[in-house]
């Protein structure tokens, strides 16, 4: 939805003011827009840099960018739908001055103009999956499923039981709250992994698909876990039916996706073949991609699942290192944005010890930061039937929580399940995770040359 429901209820008032307003006010979003995507871009160009000259991941100075310029230090990139208001936007500021503006259009415009980029954002991040699926191999993922379906399984349930189980005992939380807590814990940004993978040049290691299988999966996984905690609040009572209904259309989602590879590619190629004008290979493939985005998102589960399944049926066409180029350009444009407002989201607001609400979501967040990455470091450590595995960047690549776990938040916010300081101790958790996962995983992936020659042997050997 791009135009907010305050527009839409005056269009069923006056259909003519309406129009005209929306008329007026179109070139002012769009400007709104434009200003945002120049302040994101140069963040990320900007953080990407500095994070590679002092040898981190450029995703990390993505999202560090982000920060700078959102909701914890210069507010230029602010969005409605984390609580802020107009006057909060210096952008808005600056176009209200520029055009004068009444405060009432320019609440309006502020909410399209951030609704846009939030789209924006989703469409990075659709693309972004799309783009690793391309990357990874379906035959190396197929080979390491079992590794990938027990890493995804203890790195939710360890920290899931060990957050709820510690709430309730160590911090006196009720037990709907506490579940929720936990359930924030599961979580994985598959984006924000698979991004440094690909950076660090390990997507198609063992260990990289390892993660990207894990992650995958631990995504359905959250989603189920998600709808459990959502029906907790809501009425105290498990909807089985939606559960069950979410594990057999993700399980067949997934396993009719790689099925229809091996029916699909030729037909796409020769499609490919037969098109003479420009773009005769990539629009058919995001047609493909955006369709597949659709079908996850319809029947309930993540459009970036979707967007993964489709990269991952096309990697097998005689196509893909050709479509595989075509495609960075058009992820280079929309990819950032993703990172960025990831970061601008963040209010750092939460680890203020003077307001007294934060004081205690940092001790219960002390204790959440500590499940978070031990549970997942345990899921890689159990890895299982293969010698030479880094076990221990297996873990590292399932600790961000990114823009998952404040999903979590948000939901737990909205439904009154959340208390502050819960609340604040979850965003606090999801902060740190996201922003210790790249360095960690670049640390994993560091081995003496003797480690990496033993490596090397056991996965010829493998």
């Amino acid at each position: 939805m791009i135009f907010s429901e305050l527009i839409v209820n005056s269009v069923w008032q006056n259909p003519l003011l309406a129009s005209t307003n929306e008329a007026e006010n179109a070139p002012i979003v769009l400007a709104g827009v434009l200003l945002s995507l120049i302040v994101i871009y140069l963040a990320s160009k900007i953080g990407g840099e500095l994070s590679r000259m002092i040898d981190l991941p450029p995703v990390l100075g993505e999202l560090l960018g982000g920060v700078i310029v959102g909701a914890s230090a210069l507010n230029l990139v602010v969005f409605s739908e984390s609580g802020a208001a107009a006057s909060d936007s210096i952008i808005m500021t600056v176009l209200q001055f520029i055009n004068n503006i009444n405060p009432e259009a320019v609440t309006s415009i502020f909410q399209s103009q951030s609704e846009i980029i939030s789209v924006l954002a989703e469409l990075g991040v659709i693309i972004l999956l799309f783009e690793i699926g391309l990357e990874s191999d379906l035959k190396e993922l197929q080979k390491v499923g079992s590794q990938a379906v027990v890493v995804a399984c203890v790195g939710v349930a360890v920290p899931f039981a060990a957050g709820t189980a510690g709430l309730i005992l160590l911090f006196n939380v009720p037990v709907i709250p506490a579940i929720f807590a936990g359930a924030a814990l599961t979580a994985t940004s598959i984006g924000i992994t698979s991004k440094v993978l690909s950076e660090l040049g390990q997507l198609k290691s063992r260990e990289g698909q390892i993660i990207v299988g894990a992650a995958v999966i631990d995504d359905i996984l959250g989603i189920i876990v998600l709808a459990v905690v959502a029906s907790l609040a809501k009425t105290g009572e498990i909807d089985i039916l939606n559960v069950i209904y979410l594990i057999v259309s993700a399980t067949v989602f997934l396993i009719g996706s790689i099925l229809l590879g091996k029916y699909f590619n030729q037909s796409f190629v020769a499609i490919a073949n037969k098109l003479q004008t420009r773009g005769n290979l990539i629009i058919p493939a995001f047609i493909f991609a955006f369709f597949m985005a659709f079908l996850g998102n319809a029947i309930h589960l993540e459009a970036i699942l979707g967007a993964f399944a489709a990269g991952l049926v096309l990697d097998e066409t005689d196509k893909r290192k050709e479509l595989d180029e075509q495609v960075k350009p058009i992820a280079d444009i929309f990819v950032p944005i993703f990172f960025v407002t990831v970061g601008a989201k963040v209010d750092l607001s939460v680890l203020n010890p003077i307001v007294p609400e934060n004081r205690a979501g940092l001790i219960i967040a002390a204790f959440l930061i500590v499940v978070a990455i031990i549970g997942k470091l345990v899921a890689g450590w159990s890895v299982f039937g293969k010698e030479g595995i880094n076990r221990l960047a297996v873990g590292a690549g399932m600790i961000p929580r990114g823009e998952v776990g404040l999903v979590f938040a948000g939901i737990g916010a909205a439904s009154g399940t959340l208390d502050k300081p819960l609340q604040a101790a979850i965003i606090i958790m999801v902060i740190l995770t996201t922003f210790l996962a790249p360095p960690l995983l670049r640390f994993a992936f560091k081995q003496s040359p003797e480690e990496k020659e033993a490596l090397e042997k056991a996965n010829l050997i493998g």
